[in-house]
Order: structure tokens, then sequence, then C-alpha cells
């Protein structure tokens, strides 16, 4: 059912209410859109790869194939999706180079991509607001506010999201709790993140709101007695739904779904807060 009056869908309306203390967010896709695009140049890449191997598939058929396990894995550290594309190479005969090869060559092409909005936002060309999911910083200014602290966890590496963050002017509302993926992939994931503030704020069921645009983030907040977000944004025309996110966001068990964080006051009501 929407809420009246809003874009704002809520899932299952018995989610607890009024009892938030902590609020974790995802970045990319959830408040950035500084890497909006991104598939269009990861995709190819790992098709790239793959046409390279002693393979009869066709191009179109490999592509297939890597959207499916770039979307599934989408919300995990990167070098998840590169571990993949490291096992597909083999499965098709071939030798491939150490997933963190590939991690860091995707960095690379899709920085050509998007430096230069990086570049605007620094130089003041072009404002953080355009390329930030609708309301972030409203969302983040009413939740500080309500003396909510605020963390953000991303599968993007740590290095380019302290990056992005700062060029978007959203560092302030995190401080110190920015987490991102590392090249000792091992040591870090949304999971851990989640385990480690439920268990240093001490957080009952109902006591963390989490939002997403991604499977991961969704499926851990609910499993850690969360509200789950479910974050359906069109990050290409920033306004609407996007129907593929809205599914999978379905899937994992978010609560309530919502394009952006224009219907602010809707959902500070839903919530409670």
């Amino acid at each position: 059912m929407f809420l009246p009056g809003t874009r704002i869908e809520v899932a299952h309306p018995e989610f607890l209410r009024g009892k938030v203390r902590a609020a974790l967010f995802d970045f990319d896709g959830t408040l950035s859109l500084i890497r909006e695009g991104w598939p269009e140049i990861m995709i190819p890449m790992m098709v790239g790869h793959l046409a390279r191997t002693p393979t009869a598939e066709t191009r179109e058929g490999l592509a297939q194939r890597v959207e499916e396990f770039v979307m599934r894995l989408n919300g995990k550290q990167t070098i998840y999706q590169m571990i993949q594309l490291a096992d597909e190479i083999r499965a098709r005969g071939g030798t491939p180079l150490e997933p963190v090869e590939y991690k860091h060559e995707y960095h690379a092409l899709l920085w050509r991509r998007i430096s230069g909005r990086v570049t605007a936002l620094e130089t003041g060309t072009m404002t953080a607001e355009h390329l930030s999911v609708p309301g972030s910083r409203e969302l983040l200014t009413r939740l500080r506010a309500l003396g909510c602290p605020l963390y953000l966890a991303s599968g993007t590496d740590l290095v380019y999201v302290q990056n992005e963050v700062g060029a978007l002017e959203l560092a302030e509302f995190f401080g110190e709790h920015i987490y991102g993926a590392i090249d000792q992939y091992q040591n870090f994931s949304k999971k851990m993140v989640i385990e480690r503030l439920v268990a240093e704020l001490q957080l009952q069921p109902g006591e963390l709101l989490g939002f997403g645009d991604g499977f991961v983030e969704i499926e851990e907040v609910k499993r850690a007695g969360g509200i789950a977000i479910g974050v359906a944004s069109d990050e290409k025309h920033r306004t609407g739904i996007n129907d593929w996110k809205r599914k999978r966001l379905l899937q994992a068990g978010a609560d309530v779904i919502v394009p952006d964080y224009r219907d602010l006051e809707g959902l500070i009501e839903l919530l409670g807060l």
C-alpha cells in the first residue's frame, strides 16, 4: 500500500515505530549519483575478458550472463564481482588474473566516466544536489537533529567513498563512521559493520534504521532486527521508481520502498520519529 499523498510504498506495515536510535546508509544509489552508469562500464569490461577465452558463446550471451551475476552481487564489495569474473574465465578454459587486478582495471575505467563529475563538484560548477538522490541532505539533517547517529557503509573502496562523500559535502553527517571496501576484503563487509554497530550500541529490534538500494544491506538490516528502507532510485533521471531495484528490494525484505526522499515529512511520520 502507499502512504496517502506520497510515493512511499509500505510493504510491511507491522514494523516497529518510534524506537530508532541509529541510522545506516549505503552510498551509491542511496545518497550519491556520482557513479550513475557504472554497469555500463563493468559489464562490457567483463564481456571483453570472457570473449578472449576458448568459448563458443556470443558476446550477447556473455553479456546476459555477466549482467546476471554483476547485479546479483551488487551491494557486496566490488571484489566479489571480480572473483566471479575470474571463476567465469576459468570455467571457459581461460587463465584469469587475480581478482584485485580486475577491480583496479574497473576503477580506472570508471574514473574516466566520473572524474568530470567529481571535478565539477569540487570546483563548484555543479552543485551536490545534482549528483545526490533528491532529498538526501534534508533527510540526513532531519535525522541528525533528532539525535540519531549516522553511519555509512559502502561496497565501493573506502578511498573513493571518502573522496565522493567529501565532494557531495556530506562528510559532516557521518564523521568517522564512514566504512568502505578494502583490498583485504575478508576484513570488511556490511554485515560486519551492522553487527558491530548493533553490539556497540546494544540495539534492540526496531532501533536500527537502514537505507539502501541493494539486496545486501536490506537483508542484513532485517537480519539485525532493523527497519529497512529500500531506495528504488532511478539514478539516470533522478525521479520515479526503478522497477528492477524495487523488485529486488522487496525480495530482500524491505519494509518500505521510496524512489528518493522528496516525501520526507511522510517518511518521518511513518517511522514515528
